[in-house]
């Protein structure tokens, strides 16, 4: 059921909307809920995301509410998938509201979204999805709220069913064309926004991540077995196939690694799909499923590197950022915007997406030299440090907010 918006509203969800302005993004509150004011500050920032899972744009819509407070925005998430975001993300639950759909065409969420934003002096309205994107379209429609497209990765390109991608692809094409100003996460896909609208609505704004403690690469130079991971959602478009036959001929050549699939799988068929493959290729012994992790970074630094065997769709991969933060070397495909973070032989390797042969090629080229791996491990945490920190990436979209807020009020 859709959530009513009433003067009742904070006690019909059973948790507060409206948060102290004294609270820092991210920290507990001990004040009780009748503490909290009625109403939220000048500058606040509804997004509207789904919320169902909690993979790369989900981490992003978490590290953007936990820095941009630091940046003069407060922002709420409006979730119309409610799931594991809620749960996962860490964020006060006093900046979380449920307005579930009960299908990609119900619209009746609009009036409550619409009525929220007005009722509690939202400045701006912030989508993440194709799905988001027309239900934010619209409530911008209703309010006269200037709204933000946030591309996270090609629509056109996000899964292996075609009839999904056209259709989102379809959805997203009609929604942007009333919103003030497009970000991408890469400059790829700025390109190919560009292509669709106002080349002067389309900014590109990195993703980022936080500092985390890095690896000893030293201590690891006289170890001879290799730990491999995929972190991921897992689901057909991470190329986790390819990973299992490239292991297997590893295995065939006795080369001294091995892999871990880190993460939940997008559906019950594919998690069958995929663990019968590793019984049908017989490689259990060096490849093996560790689930779902909440600690990302501690599972990274377990890891000797990063296998990101994509086969498309990657705007610019959040846990790639997180491995060089760790200082983990990665071993990714030429995909979209990956290769704008990860450059071949510095920071990491590059295969060709759908290849075995390539990805077996730079794995071994990977585990014949530690020193080489070593050298990796510090170029890719000064990567990270230089160019993809979270708090660079909230001044970032800070600044399309004040640009967007600027023209909005000379209108």
């Amino acid at each position: 059921m859709l959530f009513p918006i009433t003067d009742n509203f904070t006690s019909q969800l059973n948790h507060p909307v409206l948060p102290s302005p004294s609270l820092a993004a991210g920290v507990e509150s001990t004040a009780s809920r009748s503490e909290l004011p009625a109403a939220i500050a000048a500058q606040s920032v509804l997004h509207v995301i789904n919320g169902e899972h909690f993979s790369g744009a989900e981490r992003v819509q978490q590290l953007l509410g936990k820095r941009l407070p630091e940046c003069g925005f407060e922002p709420y998430f409006g979730c119309v998938k409610p799931g594991k975001f809620r749960a996962l993300c860490g964020l006060l639950e006093n900046k979380l509201i449920d307005a579930p759909m009960r299908g990609r065409f119900d619209f009746s969420v609009v009036r409550n979204l619409a009525t929220y934003a007005t009722q509690h002096s939202v400045a701006l309205l912030h989508a993440h999805t194709p799905r988001t994107a027309l239900v934010t379209s619209l409530v911008a429609r209703r309010t006269g709220l200037p709204w933000i497209y946030h591309v996270h990765s090609p629509t056109a390109r996000d899964s292996t069913r075609g009839w999904v991608n056209q259709m989102s692809s379809l959805i997203e094409r009609f929604s942007i064309r009333s919103c003030d100003c497009l970000i991408t996460v890469s400059e790829s896909l700025a390109t190919e926004m560009r292509r669709r609208c106002h080349r002067q609505r389309v900014v590109m704004v990195a993703n980022g991540v936080p500092a985390i403690e890095p690896i000893n690469a030293k201590e690891r130079l006289s170890q001879a077995t290799w730990r491999l991971g995929i972190v991921a959602l897992m689901r057909p478009r991470k190329g986790v196939e390819v990973a299992l036959e490239a292991m297997q001929r590893l295995k065939q050549a006795n080369c001294p690694a091995t892999l871990e699939l880190i993460g939940g799988f997008e559906t019950p068929e594919y998690e069958r799909h995929i663990l019968g493959m590793i019984e049908r290729l017989q490689i259990g012994d060096c490849v093996r499923w560790t689930g779902f992790t909440q600690d990302v970074p501690t599972a990274l630094r377990q890891l000797d590197a990063l296998l990101l065997p994509s086969l498309f769709g990657e705007g610019m991969p959040m846990v790639v950022l997180e491995a060089l933060a760790a200082a983990v070397p990665v071993i990714a495909t030429r995909v979209e915007g990956t290769p704008e973070v990860v450059r071949d032989g510095v920071e990491g390797l590059l295969a060709e997406p759908r290849s075995v042969d390539s990805l077996v090629e730079k794995i071994q080229q990977l585990v014949s030299d530690r020193a080489a791996w070593a050298a990796m491990s510090s170029r890719a945490c000064t990567r990270h440090r230089e160019s993809f920190s979270d708090l660079r990436m909230a001044e970032g979209v800070a600044a399309v907010y004040r640009q967007v807020l600027g023209r909005h009020s000379t209108r």
